[in-house]
């Protein structure tokens, strides 16, 4: 087992296991890892295509109960600081994004003690209303209204559907090893809890995607386990549509002390999601925390997707990242790379212009 026999098992569309995806890790250059995260792009996606979608990030209420160690964004409810958005700020947000061209918006917000879980079903109801998809709720969200609603998590996606969810959002994976989770973010699901939710919501014809939050205080072995974890549920139910891997961001958190991965760091991950992910079509730049130069670089390390126009942010804004495109802005990079922009949906059929 060397890199180039790795790199020859990649070209030929092969899986990679767990041990070569270490020695990976641990010896390649940036260069190899680029090459290789490259070659998969390209065989996937042979169109020469970067896409992107105008959505906005409404985050419903800042109160929660998870305190997580890494979230700059939350207000304590025994505070009485926080908020929760009503109707009308709702509808604002929904027609302003709509009149930008928007087709989605992401719907997450904290774990608040006191909303019921109707709350949840009344304010979807409303959304879908507006008519625009609503890509919401992330599986610690799902866990929480299921213990507020004391119903099990298969009947709480079921009515969700029902009120008008139409797909789901990677949020709150963070690394999917109980030992993390367990000192960062002690008060949301499980690991085997985001993923059972994930397995629930695809067994009931959602889509959703997948995310990572790495550069904290997990090894490689656990990054190696959350990307194990997400492409042995994808082969069971191919429900994921993208992978979208992103830096902690530590200014503001518990975790300030932490040192915050570099660019290289950051396209190393992206390369090696991407090598190791065979049954993911989708990759995304993470341009809200990196910024337009490195994910435009991230094009040729594996990502074919540029993400949101993040109309509005919020969670990682509170990091002190402010980082901002337009959707002109977005083309314009993706042009200058070399690439075809297209405007997607969230299940990547293309917006026609």
């Amino acid at each position: 087992m060397d890199i180039q026999s790795i790199a020859e098992k990649v070209d030929q569309s092969q899986r990679i296991s767990d041990e070569e995806f270490l020695l990976l890790e641990r010896t390649a250059s940036l260069h190899d890892l680029g090459f290789m995260a490259e070659s998969v792009r390209w065989q996937k996606h042979p169109e020469n295509r970067v896409t992107y979608v105008i959505d906005r990030n409404i985050n419903y209420t800042d109160t929660c109960i998870s305190a997580c160690k890494f979230c700059a964004f939350f207000k304590a409810p025994e505070k009485g600081n926080g908020y929760v958005l009503g109707k009308n700020e709702l509808g604002d947000k929904i027609k302003e994004t709509q009149d930008l061209g928007g087709t989605q918006i992401l719907l997450q917000g904290g774990l608040h003690p006191d909303l019921p879980f109707d709350y949840y079903l009344d304010m979807l109801r409303f959304i879908k209303g507006t008519g625009i998809h609503v890509h919401g709720f992330s599986p610690p969200e799902i866990h929480h209204f299921s213990q507020i609603a004391s119903r099990p998590t298969t009947e709480i996606i079921s009515q969700l559907i029902d009120a008008g969810l139409d797909s789901i959002p990677g949020g709150g994976a963070e690394i999917l090893s109980d030992r993390v989770r367990a000192s960062i973010a002690p008060r949301k699901c499980n690991a085997d809890e985001w993923i059972r939710i994930m397995g629930e919501a695809h067994d009931q014809g959602l889509r959703t995607t997948a995310t990572m939050m790495f550069g904290h205080i997990e090894t490689v072995e656990e990054r190696l386990e959350h990307l194990r974890r997400l492409r042995d549920l994808q082969y069971r139910t191919n429900g994921f549509t993208a992978f979208i891997p992103w830096p902690f961001q530590p200014d503001n958190t518990l975790l300030a002390e932490v040192e915050g991965t570099s660019a290289v760091g950051y396209l190393r991950m992206l390369a090696l999601s991407r090598i190791y992910l065979d049954n993911f079509d989708n990759i995304q730049a993470s341009w809200v925390t990196q910024g337009p130069k490195v994910a435009q670089l991230s094009l040729f390390f594996g990502a074919n997707d540029f993400g949101s126009t993040m109309i509005e942010e919020n969670v990682v804004a509170a990091a002190g990242v402010s980082f901002r495109l337009s959707e002109q802005e977005i083309r314009k990079l993706v042009t200058d790379s070399g690439f075809e922009p297209c405007q997607r949906r969230m299940d990547y059929t293309l917006v026609m212009p």
